[in-house]
């Protein structure tokens, strides 16, 4: 039997727990629960895809991200390193993340498909972001994609 993600979590905050871990085991409760809360969002309680889990846990690093910057620009810089020391816990389950040359390679074969396809000017950008989009799916924040799409757009 294969292990979902979702019980790979479980099992890492088992062990994070027998370790005293406790950045790793709050930091893995949370996700499990922002899990669980997805599971019984809908009118009906079910499993999530491990996609479906993927997408939790990068929306929970996000979210550590954007408290990370909003406490370093209040000047709070323990609780900045706090949030980010969970991003990484969280990064450790996401797909390795695209780099900048590879991702600005990826935008501009795209930007070269829309415009052969005729899109151009602003409705170039939502052409690109369709093409972009799954191709780099869970290895880049839509923002960084987006600030990309423009860049190479603009150039």
């Amino acid at each position: 039997m294969t292990t979902t993600l979702k019980s790979k979590l479980q099992d890492d905050l088992n062990a994070a727990i027998k370790e005293r871990n406790e950045l790793r085991s709050s930091t893995l409760r949370l996700t499990l629960s922002a899990i669980t809360n997805e599971e019984v969002a809908g009118k009906q309680k079910r499993e999530l895809s491990d996609d479906e889990v993927l997408k939790v846990i990068t929306r929970e690093a996000k979210k550590r991200r954007e408290a990370a910057d909003a406490f370093t620009k209040g000047g709070r810089a323990e609780s900045a390193e706090r949030e980010k020391a969970e991003g990484e816990v969280l990064a450790e389950y996401l797909p390795q993340q695209l780099s900048d040359d590879e991702l600005d390679a990826i935008v501009a074969q795209a930007v070269a498909e829309a415009r052969a396809a005729g899109a151009e000017g602003p409705r170039a950008m939502g052409a690109v972001m369709k093409i972009v989009n799954p191709k780099v799916a869970g290895q880049a924040e839509g923002g960084r994609v987006a600030a990309a799409v423009k860049k190479l757009l603009q150039g």
